[in-house]
């Protein structure tokens, strides 16, 4: 029981954004069109969560890092778990545009 806590709570190492983009990984930013043109990290590709389920043929490559991001990290949650159910296995919720561009300079 406490081996269940303790990963629930300490999942682990924090995961490197800047060195999964330096190696071909890309920032996927689910927000509107409109958010993203007030705003975006320079390279992000925008999906908006509505319509990610029918444009992952965009994301060819399955494996490829995938670092998912929108105002506030409750869409990226949402995308990371839609892009996990498709069978992208390297995808992470990077939260909030602005926090995680932070992250990456």
């Amino acid at each position: 029981m406490f081996e269940l806590i303790k990963r629930l709570f300490n999942p682990g190492p924090k995961a490197d954004y800047s060195e999964m983009v330096k190696n071909g990984g890309i920032i996927l930013d689910v927000r509107t069109p409109g958010e993203f043109k007030g705003g975006h990290i320079k390279g992000s590709k925008n999906i908006p969560l509505n319509s990610l389920p029918a444009n992952l043929k965009k994301l060819k490559n399955k494996e490829q890092p995938i670092i998912t991001c929108c105002a506030s990290g409750m869409r990226s949650a949402s995308a990371k778990s839609i892009l996990r159910s498709n069978g992208y296995t390297n995808v992470h919720n990077g939260g909030g545009w602005r926090n995680l561009r932070n992250k990456l300079s």
